[in-house]
């Protein structure tokens, strides 16, 4: 796995002509997976490292294997082994960091293995980043939880939807200037993650990215009731499974399309030299705001049956509304604009389906006009 190192490591000025790997921890995960693809099919050599430990990531690697079989590497280790981390990280030219625990629920049962998973395995990156000495960017998938449930804002309801009551977040959304605000473990390990990213930018020149993503949706997501919900809910209407939906189902959440998400990881990493230490919002903003219920009600449409919805109460931590404020990212990345969150639903609809083999309605309007 070894290549020639004559060119620096600091020398960013064409990441495309520099012949050393990309590190993508988490690479068979689903943002993990999008992200490896995007990045061999533009020319780079990419070392997956994962454990393999989360239900479809199989898939996902033989699909990346598949599609690019000169320039995926695998490498099956957790994110807490330092020694095998630092080995693969020796030739990297840039480490995006999404190996993560990602659920709230298991963080709240197994809190131990949500603290070294998420924070001691970013640790184990930094430190060998800062071994190197050389200046590899580390972007990190950090998370919207970091700003805790939000509890201090008041909220009208509209239309089976929370809405801030405070003009310039409904309009806008949540900025980076919000105060930090920790609740669960899961928003204890990866806040605490996300500051450590940031400070080893600020105390040791490591060159840094925080992206603190809302949610992301799209293919290659198998999602579960715990994490991945925009693919949960689809899975199951599709199957005509019921669907629990926890609180009323008017909380508010921007909904990203993973192309989007992609696009700004890629942004980050091509920009480090100007956003070093900074952190950013990552969502759908207003335009992709949707509540649970509207969702699912626009998956009705799709399957072209109402979908069974079940109740149930309120999760610890779990925010009545978040929707990223994304003008920042915007500027600083310069991304491009962002799908449509009914085209991106109805896309992933369309590839669960086909997955499933499932067959969808046939002259259904709803996918006609996302066609």
């Amino acid at each position: 796995m070894s290549v020639a190192r004559d060119i620096p490591s600091g020398n960013r000025t064409d990441p495309a002509a520099d012949p050393r790997p990309v590190l993508v921890t988490g690479g068979a995960g689903f943002i993990g997976s999008n992200l490896a693809d995007r990045l061999a099919g533009e020319g780079h050599r990419v070392i997956v490292y994962d454990a393999m430990t989360r239900p479809g990531v199989e898939r996902n690697l033989a699909w990346l294997q598949s599609r690019h079989p000169d320039r995926i590497d695998h490498v099956q280790a957790d994110i807490r082994d330092a020694a095998r981390l630092a080995a693969c990280i020796r030739d990297a030219k840039v480490v995006f960091h999404m190996a993560a625990q990602v659920a709230v629920t298991t963080s709240l049962v197994e809190p131990v293995e949500d603290l070294q998973v998420n924070l001691i395995g970013t640790v184990n990156l930094l430190e060998a980043l800062r071994a190197r000495g050389d200046g590899t960017p580390l972007v990190f998938a950090s998370t919207n939880k970091v700003y805790g449930d939000l509890a201090d804002l008041d909220f009208q309801l509209a239309e089976e939807a929370y809405l801030p009551t405070d003009a310039g977040v409904r309009g806008h959304g949540i900025a980076e200037t919000r105060p930090l605000d920790f609740h669960t473990p899961y928003g204890c390990s990866k806040g605490a993650a996300d500051q450590y990213v940031l400070d080893y930018a600020r105390s040791y020149g490591v060159p840094t990215a925080v992206l603190r993503m809302s949610c992301i949706y799209g293919q290659r997501q198998m999602g579960t009731e715990d994490q991945g919900w925009v693919a949960h809910f689809l899975i199951r209407a599709l199957k005509g499974q019921q669907i629990t939906l926890f609180g009323d189902g008017c909380q508010v959440r921007d909904i990203l399309d993973v192309s989007n998400a992609v696009d700004a990881y890629l942004g980050a990493w091509k920009r480090i030299d100007a956003v070093s230490g900074r952190a950013f919002n990552l969502g759908g903003g207003p335009a992709n705001a949707v509540s649970l219920r509207q969702l699912l009600d626009f998956v009705g449409q799709i399957i072209d049956r109402p979908v069974d919805v079940a109740y149930s109460d309120w999760r610890a931590g779990d925010q009545r509304y978040f929707v990223a404020d994304t003008r920042a990212v915007d500027a600083a990345l310069g991304l491009s604009p962002k799908v449509d969150w009914r085209d991106g639903v109805t896309r992933l609809a369309q590839w669960l389906a086909a997955e499933g083999g499932i067959n969808l309605p046939v002259g259904n309007p709803a996918l006609a006009q996302s066609a």
